[in-house]
Protein backbone atom coordinates (compact mmCIF):
# COMPACT_ATOMS: atom_id res chain seq x y z
CA UNK A 1 0.00 0.00 0.00
CA UNK A 2 2.83 2.63 1.21
CA UNK A 3 4.88 1.72 -1.62
CA UNK A 4 2.00 2.77 -4.21
CA UNK A 5 1.59 5.71 -2.56
CA UNK A 6 5.27 6.39 -2.54
CA UNK A 7 5.37 5.85 -6.10
CA UNK A 8 2.76 7.67 -7.12
CA UNK A 9 4.24 11.20 -4.95
CA UNK A 10 7.35 10.57 -7.50
CA UNK A 11 5.29 10.26 -10.22
CA UNK A 12 3.80 14.23 -9.29
CA UNK A 13 7.14 15.63 -8.59
CA UNK A 14 7.91 14.00 -11.70
CA UNK A 15 4.89 15.31 -13.63
CA UNK A 16 4.99 18.96 -12.29
CA UNK A 17 8.71 19.73 -13.43
CA UNK A 18 7.59 18.44 -17.01
CA UNK A 19 4.67 20.57 -17.26
CA UNK A 20 6.57 23.74 -15.70
CA UNK A 21 9.13 23.78 -18.55
CA UNK A 22 5.87 23.09 -20.90
CA UNK A 23 4.25 26.02 -20.18
CA UNK A 24 7.31 28.32 -20.45
CA UNK A 25 6.75 27.69 -23.82
CA UNK A 26 3.19 29.39 -23.99
CA UNK A 27 1.26 27.33 -26.41
CA UNK A 28 -2.02 27.64 -27.13
CA UNK A 29 -4.63 25.18 -26.21
CA UNK A 30 -4.89 22.95 -23.01
CA UNK A 31 -2.38 23.42 -19.72
CA UNK A 32 -0.22 20.46 -18.54
CA UNK A 33 -2.52 18.77 -16.00
CA UNK A 34 -1.86 16.37 -13.10
CA UNK A 35 -4.96 14.52 -12.38
CA UNK A 36 -3.58 12.65 -9.39
CA UNK A 37 -3.56 9.79 -11.47
CA UNK A 38 -2.18 11.13 -14.98
CA UNK A 39 0.10 13.55 -16.55
CA UNK A 40 -0.88 15.45 -19.10
CA UNK A 41 1.46 17.42 -21.36
CA UNK A 42 0.18 20.65 -22.79
CA UNK A 43 -2.46 19.83 -26.32
CA UNK A 44 -3.27 22.09 -28.54
CA UNK A 45 -7.30 22.60 -29.36
CA UNK A 46 -9.11 19.40 -30.58
CA UNK A 47 -6.29 16.79 -30.02
CA UNK A 48 -6.58 13.71 -28.61
CA UNK A 49 -4.10 12.60 -25.84
CA UNK A 50 -3.40 8.65 -25.14
CA UNK A 51 -1.44 7.37 -22.17
CA UNK A 52 -1.00 4.03 -21.38
CA UNK A 53 -1.57 3.01 -17.45
CA UNK A 54 0.78 3.71 -15.14
CA UNK A 55 2.96 0.66 -14.03
CA UNK A 56 2.53 1.53 -10.17
CA UNK A 57 -0.95 0.05 -10.63
CA UNK A 58 0.59 -3.24 -11.25
CA UNK A 59 0.59 -3.26 -7.28
CA UNK A 60 -3.05 -3.64 -7.39
CA UNK A 61 -4.10 -4.53 -10.61
CA UNK A 62 -3.16 -6.94 -13.87
CA UNK A 63 -4.91 -4.58 -16.19
CA UNK A 64 -2.47 -3.00 -19.35
CA UNK A 65 -5.23 -0.51 -20.94
CA UNK A 66 -5.03 3.22 -21.33
CA UNK A 67 -7.05 6.44 -20.96
CA UNK A 68 -7.84 9.11 -23.43
CA UNK A 69 -8.29 13.23 -22.92
CA UNK A 70 -9.68 15.37 -25.75
CA UNK A 71 -8.45 18.94 -25.75
CA UNK A 72 -11.85 21.07 -25.84
CA UNK A 73 -11.91 24.39 -26.32
CA UNK A 74 -13.25 24.55 -22.72
CA UNK A 75 -10.43 22.21 -21.87
CA UNK A 76 -9.40 18.98 -20.65
CA UNK A 77 -12.54 16.15 -21.23
CA UNK A 78 -13.10 13.86 -18.62
CA UNK A 79 -11.04 10.53 -18.99
CA UNK A 80 -12.12 7.50 -21.22
CA UNK A 81 -12.71 5.36 -20.28
CA UNK A 82 -13.28 5.58 -16.87
CA UNK A 83 -9.63 5.10 -14.67
CA UNK A 84 -10.99 2.07 -12.81
CA UNK A 85 -12.03 0.42 -16.04
CA UNK A 86 -9.19 0.57 -18.10
CA UNK A 87 -6.17 0.72 -15.02
CA UNK A 88 -7.62 -0.92 -11.64
CA UNK A 89 -10.71 -1.99 -9.64
CA UNK A 90 -12.08 -0.33 -6.80
CA UNK A 91 -11.63 -3.16 -4.36
CA UNK A 92 -12.51 -2.71 -0.76
CA UNK A 93 -10.58 -4.20 1.86
CA UNK A 94 -12.05 -7.16 2.50
CA UNK A 95 -14.12 -7.74 5.38
CA UNK A 96 -12.02 -10.63 7.11
CA UNK A 97 -9.05 -8.29 6.36
CA UNK A 98 -10.52 -5.73 8.58
CA UNK A 99 -11.53 -7.54 11.00
CA UNK A 100 -8.12 -9.60 11.41
CA UNK A 101 -6.01 -6.38 11.71
CA UNK A 102 -8.99 -4.65 14.14
CA UNK A 103 -8.64 -8.05 16.44
CA UNK A 104 -4.58 -7.90 16.60
CA UNK A 105 -5.23 -3.90 17.93
CA UNK A 106 -7.82 -5.25 20.37
CA UNK A 107 -5.67 -8.15 21.66
CA UNK A 108 -2.27 -6.13 21.96
CA UNK A 109 -3.95 -2.90 22.97
CA UNK A 110 -5.79 -5.03 26.43
CA UNK A 111 -2.46 -6.75 26.49
CA UNK A 112 -0.23 -3.96 27.16
CA UNK A 113 -2.76 -2.31 29.13
CA UNK A 114 -3.11 -4.80 31.36
CA UNK A 115 0.87 -5.29 31.54
CA UNK A 116 1.21 -1.34 32.34
CA UNK A 117 -1.40 -1.82 35.23
CA UNK A 118 0.42 -4.80 36.89
CA UNK A 119 3.74 -3.52 36.09
CA UNK A 120 3.12 -0.26 38.05
CA UNK A 121 1.58 -2.40 40.90
CA UNK A 122 4.83 -4.25 41.00
CA UNK A 123 7.32 -1.11 41.06
CA UNK A 124 4.82 0.67 43.71
CA UNK A 125 5.75 -2.56 45.83
CA UNK A 126 9.14 -2.86 45.68
CA UNK A 127 9.87 1.19 45.99
CA UNK A 128 7.15 1.54 49.53
CA UNK A 129 8.31 -1.12 51.31
CA UNK A 130 12.07 -0.67 52.57
CA UNK A 131 13.07 -4.48 52.83
CA UNK A 132 12.69 -4.88 49.19
CA UNK A 133 14.99 -2.24 48.31
CA UNK A 134 18.22 -4.09 47.13
CA UNK A 135 20.22 -4.29 44.08
CA UNK A 136 18.43 -6.96 42.69
CA UNK A 137 15.11 -5.27 42.72
CA UNK A 138 16.39 -2.15 41.13
CA UNK A 139 17.85 -4.06 38.89
CA UNK A 140 13.91 -5.61 38.13
CA UNK A 141 12.50 -2.04 39.14
CA UNK A 142 14.62 -0.48 35.89
CA UNK A 143 13.03 -3.82 33.65
CA UNK A 144 9.46 -2.75 34.76
CA UNK A 145 9.96 0.70 33.67
CA UNK A 146 11.30 -0.08 30.17
CA UNK A 147 8.25 -2.50 29.99
CA UNK A 148 6.16 0.27 31.16
CA UNK A 149 7.95 2.52 28.57
CA UNK A 150 7.24 0.30 25.58
CA UNK A 151 3.57 0.17 26.56
CA UNK A 152 3.13 3.96 26.40
CA UNK A 153 4.79 4.72 23.10
CA UNK A 154 2.86 2.25 21.46
CA UNK A 155 -0.22 3.88 22.65
CA UNK A 156 1.43 7.55 21.67
CA UNK A 157 2.66 5.68 18.15
CA UNK A 158 -1.17 4.24 17.42
CA UNK A 159 -2.42 7.78 18.26
CA UNK A 160 -0.53 9.75 16.15
CA UNK A 161 -0.05 7.56 13.04
CA UNK A 162 -3.58 5.96 13.21
CA UNK A 163 -5.85 8.21 14.67
CA UNK A 164 -8.18 6.50 12.52
CA UNK A 165 -9.00 4.36 9.59
CA UNK A 166 -8.96 6.90 6.99
CA UNK A 167 -5.85 8.40 7.67
CA UNK A 168 -2.86 7.73 5.22
CA UNK A 169 0.00 6.59 7.76
CA UNK A 170 2.07 6.36 3.99
CA UNK A 171 2.29 9.79 3.40
CA UNK A 172 1.81 11.29 7.07
CA UNK A 173 4.72 13.36 7.65
CA UNK A 174 4.30 15.77 11.03
CA UNK A 175 6.80 16.21 14.03
CA UNK A 176 4.67 14.64 16.14
CA UNK A 177 4.04 11.34 14.10
CA UNK A 178 8.12 11.18 13.65
CA UNK A 179 8.33 11.92 17.82
CA UNK A 180 6.20 9.35 19.00
CA UNK A 181 7.83 6.81 16.17
CA UNK A 182 11.40 8.15 17.70
CA UNK A 183 9.87 7.06 21.47
CA UNK A 184 8.70 4.15 20.27
CA UNK A 185 12.04 2.74 19.14
CA UNK A 186 13.73 4.30 22.02
CA UNK A 187 11.53 2.13 24.90
CA UNK A 188 11.93 -0.71 22.16
CA UNK A 189 15.56 -0.45 22.53
CA UNK A 190 15.52 0.11 25.78
CA UNK A 191 13.67 -2.95 26.80
CA UNK A 192 15.91 -5.19 25.05
CA UNK A 193 18.84 -3.35 26.65
CA UNK A 194 17.34 -4.08 30.22
CA UNK A 195 16.56 -7.67 29.11
CA UNK A 196 20.45 -8.16 28.67
CA UNK A 197 21.05 -6.14 31.82
CA UNK A 198 19.05 -8.73 33.72
CA UNK A 199 20.61 -11.60 31.96
CA UNK A 200 24.28 -10.27 33.13
CA UNK A 201 23.24 -9.77 36.88
CA UNK A 202 21.44 -13.36 36.88
CA UNK A 203 24.72 -14.55 35.71
CA UNK A 204 26.96 -12.67 38.04
CA UNK A 205 24.56 -13.91 41.04
CA UNK A 206 25.02 -17.35 39.63
CA UNK A 207 28.90 -16.70 40.11
CA UNK A 208 29.04 -15.25 43.02
CA UNK A 209 30.60 -12.40 41.24
CA UNK A 210 28.54 -9.71 41.21
CA UNK A 211 29.21 -6.05 42.80
CA UNK A 212 26.67 -4.26 44.48
CA UNK A 213 28.44 -0.93 44.61
CA UNK A 214 26.44 2.30 43.46
CA UNK A 215 28.79 2.45 40.53
CA UNK A 216 28.41 -1.06 39.03
CA UNK A 217 24.64 0.05 39.67
CA UNK A 218 25.22 3.26 37.76
CA UNK A 219 27.41 1.29 34.80
CA UNK A 220 23.99 -1.25 34.37
CA UNK A 221 21.94 2.12 34.62
CA UNK A 222 24.09 3.97 31.43
CA UNK A 223 23.92 0.50 29.62
CA UNK A 224 20.28 0.32 29.91
CA UNK A 225 18.71 3.88 29.67
CA UNK A 226 21.82 5.46 27.79
CA UNK A 227 23.74 3.55 25.29
CA UNK A 228 19.99 3.70 23.78
CA UNK A 229 20.05 7.20 23.48
CA UNK A 230 23.72 7.04 21.68
CA UNK A 231 21.76 4.67 18.48
CA UNK A 232 18.82 6.81 18.60
CA UNK A 233 20.43 10.22 18.07
CA UNK A 234 22.62 8.56 15.45
CA UNK A 235 19.44 7.38 13.68
CA UNK A 236 17.69 10.60 14.00
CA UNK A 237 20.90 12.41 12.46
CA UNK A 238 21.01 9.40 9.60
CA UNK A 239 17.05 9.97 8.72
CA UNK A 240 17.34 14.16 9.23
CA UNK A 241 20.39 14.20 7.16
CA UNK A 242 19.58 11.31 4.25
CA UNK A 243 16.30 9.95 4.42
CA UNK A 244 13.71 12.36 5.97
CA UNK A 245 10.61 11.11 4.23
CA UNK A 246 6.95 10.01 5.59
CA UNK A 247 6.76 9.95 9.47
CA UNK A 248 10.36 7.71 9.53
CA UNK A 249 8.34 4.42 10.02
CA UNK A 250 9.37 3.18 7.07
CA UNK A 251 12.23 0.76 7.69
CA UNK A 252 11.65 -1.95 5.25
CA UNK A 253 14.32 -0.43 2.33
CA UNK A 254 16.33 1.37 4.85
CA UNK A 255 20.05 1.02 5.54
CA UNK A 256 19.59 3.30 8.74
CA UNK A 257 17.49 0.79 10.19
CA UNK A 258 20.52 -1.59 10.70
CA UNK A 259 21.78 1.91 13.26
CA UNK A 260 18.72 0.72 15.94
CA UNK A 261 18.52 -3.02 14.94
CA UNK A 262 22.03 -4.14 14.75
CA UNK A 263 22.69 -2.93 18.52
CA UNK A 264 19.02 -5.33 19.04
CA UNK A 265 20.11 -8.79 17.20
CA UNK A 266 24.08 -7.83 19.19
CA UNK A 267 21.67 -7.93 22.64
CA UNK A 268 19.68 -10.98 21.47
CA UNK A 269 22.61 -13.10 20.55
CA UNK A 270 24.59 -12.10 23.61
CA UNK A 271 21.46 -12.87 25.34
CA UNK A 272 20.94 -15.87 23.89
CA UNK A 273 24.76 -17.03 25.15
CA UNK A 274 23.95 -16.10 28.92
CA UNK A 275 21.06 -18.34 28.49
CA UNK A 276 23.39 -21.22 27.57
CA UNK A 277 25.59 -20.27 30.22
CA UNK A 278 22.90 -19.96 32.89
CA UNK A 279 21.69 -23.36 32.15
CA UNK A 280 25.40 -24.91 32.17
CA UNK A 281 25.77 -23.36 35.26
CA UNK A 282 22.50 -24.88 37.09
CA UNK A 283 23.47 -28.25 35.80
CA UNK A 284 26.74 -28.28 37.03
CA UNK A 285 25.17 -26.78 40.81
CA UNK A 286 22.43 -29.16 40.76
CA UNK A 287 25.05 -31.80 40.70
CA UNK A 288 24.93 -34.17 43.86
CA UNK A 289 28.37 -34.87 43.37
CA UNK A 290 29.89 -30.87 42.89
CA UNK A 291 27.16 -29.33 45.76
CA UNK A 292 29.20 -31.12 48.43
CA UNK A 293 28.09 -29.30 51.69
CA UNK A 294 26.03 -26.48 49.80
CA UNK A 295 22.38 -26.59 50.51
CA UNK A 296 20.70 -28.42 47.37
CA UNK A 297 16.74 -27.26 47.97
CA UNK A 298 18.30 -23.45 47.43
CA UNK A 299 20.00 -24.82 44.29
CA UNK A 300 16.76 -26.49 42.86
CA UNK A 301 14.54 -23.53 44.06
CA UNK A 302 17.08 -21.72 42.03
CA UNK A 303 16.73 -23.27 39.38
CA UNK A 304 13.20 -23.65 39.10
CA UNK A 305 12.87 -19.89 39.25
CA UNK A 306 15.85 -19.55 36.47
CA UNK A 307 14.30 -21.49 34.41
CA UNK A 308 11.16 -19.58 34.94
CA UNK A 309 12.64 -16.37 34.38
CA UNK A 310 15.28 -17.01 30.82
CA UNK A 311 12.17 -17.35 28.86
CA UNK A 312 11.13 -13.94 29.47
CA UNK A 313 14.68 -12.31 28.82
CA UNK A 314 14.22 -12.54 25.11
CA UNK A 315 15.37 -15.61 24.41
CA UNK A 316 12.81 -15.92 21.82
CA UNK A 317 13.57 -13.55 19.67
CA UNK A 318 16.69 -15.16 18.68
CA UNK A 319 14.44 -17.48 16.85
CA UNK A 320 11.94 -15.37 15.40
CA UNK A 321 14.45 -12.41 14.53
CA UNK A 322 16.13 -14.70 11.64
CA UNK A 323 12.75 -16.05 10.50
CA UNK A 324 12.24 -16.18 6.49
CA UNK A 325 9.91 -13.45 4.90
CA UNK A 326 7.34 -15.53 3.98
CA UNK A 327 6.93 -15.86 7.90
CA UNK A 328 6.50 -12.48 8.44
CA UNK A 329 2.95 -12.51 9.45
CA UNK A 330 3.74 -15.02 12.00
CA UNK A 331 6.07 -12.42 13.38
CA UNK A 332 3.76 -10.24 13.69
CA UNK A 333 1.25 -11.63 15.34
CA UNK A 334 3.18 -13.09 18.17
CA UNK A 335 5.65 -9.61 18.75
CA UNK A 336 2.53 -7.73 18.46
CA UNK A 337 -0.03 -10.08 20.60
CA UNK A 338 1.65 -12.27 22.89
CA UNK A 339 4.52 -9.58 23.02
CA UNK A 340 2.05 -7.70 24.26
CA UNK A 341 1.60 -9.75 27.75
CA UNK A 342 5.29 -9.87 27.82
CA UNK A 343 5.15 -7.04 30.64
CA UNK A 344 2.56 -8.89 32.84
CA UNK A 345 4.52 -12.00 32.86
CA UNK A 346 7.67 -10.69 34.05
CA UNK A 347 5.59 -8.92 36.66
CA UNK A 348 4.10 -11.59 37.99
CA UNK A 349 7.55 -13.91 38.20
CA UNK A 350 9.64 -11.19 38.81
CA UNK A 351 7.53 -9.69 41.98
CA UNK A 352 4.28 -10.99 42.86
CA UNK A 353 5.62 -14.62 42.90
CA UNK A 354 8.26 -14.05 44.63
CA UNK A 355 8.41 -15.12 47.84
CA UNK A 356 10.42 -12.59 49.33
CA UNK A 357 7.72 -9.91 48.31
CA UNK A 358 5.05 -12.59 49.26
CA UNK A 359 6.22 -12.57 52.65
CA UNK A 360 7.26 -8.59 53.08
CA UNK A 361 3.49 -8.12 52.01
CA UNK A 362 1.69 -10.45 54.48
CA UNK A 363 4.00 -9.12 57.51
CA UNK A 364 2.83 -5.45 56.31
CA UNK A 365 -0.98 -7.23 56.27
CA UNK A 366 -0.23 -8.51 59.79
CA UNK A 367 1.48 -5.42 61.66
CA UNK A 368 -1.50 -3.21 60.29
CA UNK A 369 -4.39 -5.89 61.83
CA UNK A 370 -1.95 -5.68 64.94
CA UNK A 371 -2.33 -1.92 65.37
CA UNK A 372 -6.10 -1.82 64.01
CA UNK A 373 -7.59 -5.09 65.87
CA UNK A 374 -4.32 -5.37 68.86
CA UNK A 375 -3.92 -9.42 66.72
CA UNK A 376 -0.22 -9.71 67.74
CA UNK A 377 1.08 -12.47 65.39
CA UNK A 378 4.79 -14.45 65.97
CA UNK A 379 5.25 -14.06 62.02
CA UNK A 380 5.05 -10.28 62.14
CA UNK A 381 7.93 -10.45 64.19
CA UNK A 382 10.05 -10.42 61.91
CA UNK A 383 10.71 -11.87 58.14
CA UNK A 384 14.01 -12.71 56.79
CA UNK A 385 14.86 -12.68 53.06
CA UNK A 386 15.61 -16.04 51.69
CA UNK A 387 15.25 -16.36 48.02
CA UNK A 388 17.42 -15.64 45.52
CA UNK A 389 15.62 -12.96 43.53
Amino acid sequence: ECEFFLQLEKEKHLCQQFNTEEENRGTKGCRPLWDEIFCWPQAATGETLQRDCPAIFSFSSNKTGSVSRNCTSQGWSQPFPPYQVACYEDVDIPEMEELYFATVKLIYTIGYSVSLGVLAVAVLILLVFRRLRCARNFIHIQLFLSFMLKSVAVFIKDANLLPSYDTNHCTLSTFACKASVVFCHYSMMTNFFWLLVEALYLNSLLLSSFNHSRRCLWGLSLLGWGVPVFFILMWIGSRVYFEDTECWDNTKESPYWWIIKGPILVSIVVNFVLFVNIIRIIIQKLNPRLIQFNNSSQYRRLARSTLLLIPLFGTHYMFFSFLPDYLNSLRFYIELCLGSFQGLLVAVLYCFLNQEVQKEVSMQWLRWQERSYGVVSPAAKGSQMDTPF
